[in-house]
């Protein structure tokens, strides 16, 4: 299956520069670009992509005020954002998660990893940069909530260990060998969790986790 990827970036040449890394992979294609938050989200709704690879700053409209509008949007409820800004300390990281996108990178990001990347937030997985990770989760703790229905003690204690598994980075495989389980069970466990926490995505598990105590930062 080909992922279909919108470009959003201000500066042409790097938009220039990411279409051709996109397209130099057979699994993806580029089927639109934008060069502010306001193109970004009419070029969604106008292209349906998988992905957006959103730039943080941006004229007109910047890249979270971009992705709240696409998150919020009904008809692009399948569209999936990964936001990529100039340095890991960039304050409106965290305000873009929270606004529903599912995951982040550095722009210095080797070219392999955020085609990996891509892939994985496409899959529906929440991506982190992992150095600052942990820091972004302690300002989710002094953040007011994220927009959950629900917290983990409508959970059963299998649905309990496998949130805090995904709240340590572990994908569906690595969650099946630690619990003994099947990929395919460990993936319906989190689709089930994220039904009934009302979670978009994975990155708003993790989130859920850490501000109920279920994982602290130091156990990253």
């Amino acid at each position: 299956m080909t992922i279909r990827v919108l470009l959003a970036d201000d500066q042409t040449l790097v938009r220039a520069a990411f279409a051709m890394l996109v397209a130099s992979a057979r699994d993806m294609e580029v089927v639109g670009e934008a060069g502010s938050g306001r193109e970004a989200v009419g070029a969604a709704r106008e292209v349906r992509p998988d992905l957006v690879v959103m730039d943080i700053r941006m004229p007109d409209l910047d890249g979270i005020e971009a992705t709240r509008l696409i998150a919020a949007d009904e008809t692009l409820a399948g569209v999936r954002v990964l936001v990529l800004t100039t340095y890991d300390t960039d304050e409106n990281i965290v305000e873009a998660l929270r606004a529903g996108a599912s995951g982040f990178l550095v722009k210095d990001t080797r070219p392999a990893e955020l085609l990996d990347a891509i892939r994985t937030v496409a899959a529906g997985e929440a991506l982190l940069s992992p150095g600052p990770t942990a820091r972004l989760i302690e300002r989710f703790l002094r953040s007011p909530a994220p927009a959950v229905t629900g917290g983990p003690e409508c959970l059963s204690d299998r649905e309990r260990e496998v949130l805090a598994l995904v709240a340590r980075g572990l994908n569906n495989t690595e969650i099946g060998e630690a619990l003994g389980l099947s990929p395919l069970t460990a993936k319906t466990h989190v689709s089930r969790i994220m039904g009934k926490l009302g979670a978009r995505d994975r990155a708003q598990l993790v989130i859920v986790a850490y501000e109920s105590g279920m994982v602290t930062p130091g156990t990253l």
